[in-house]
């Protein structure tokens, strides 16, 4: 499955998630649903995987969790606040440069609307489009 094909997706999934129960949850919350709806729609998800890194020589294992790992390619950064702030972008583009996987979505279900939510990061990818 090629990557936008992913992407719209969870998007999808997303948009109707919030549609249907809006804003104000916990992530947990959002994050358990969200697994389900893509593992229905036949997509290979892992729940809060942990990554292992090197850096200079330090092993950091467990150096942080990813919330959602879709397909073994897209990682999904999941918040529920009124206002992303900047580094919730350089997080996730450190995750990806971090694990060299080439997309990101980071979603935020605390936006009025999930579309105003919704923000595609990258790591040296261009679409095939």
């Amino acid at each position: 499955m090629e990557i936008d094909e992913i992407t719209g997706i969870i998007i999808d999934r997303s948009i109707k998630i919030h549609r249907d129960l809006g804003p104000g949850l916990l992530e947990s919350v959002y994050e358990a649903i969200l697994e389900k709806e893509l593992l229905t729609k036949g997509l290979y998800v892992e729940k809060q995987k942990p990554i292992d890194f090197i850096y200079d020589g330090i092993e950091f294992s467990e150096g942080f969790r990813i919330d959602l790992l879709v397909e073994r390619t897209v990682i999904l950064e999941l918040k529920s606040v009124e206002i992303l702030a900047p580094v919730h972008s350089k997080q996730l583009l450190t995750y990806l440069k971090l694990t060299n996987l080439p997309v990101g979505l980071l979603l935020n279900f605390g936006a009025p609307v999930m579309r105003e939510g919704i923000h595609r990061i990258v790591n040296n990818y261009h679409s095939g489009k």
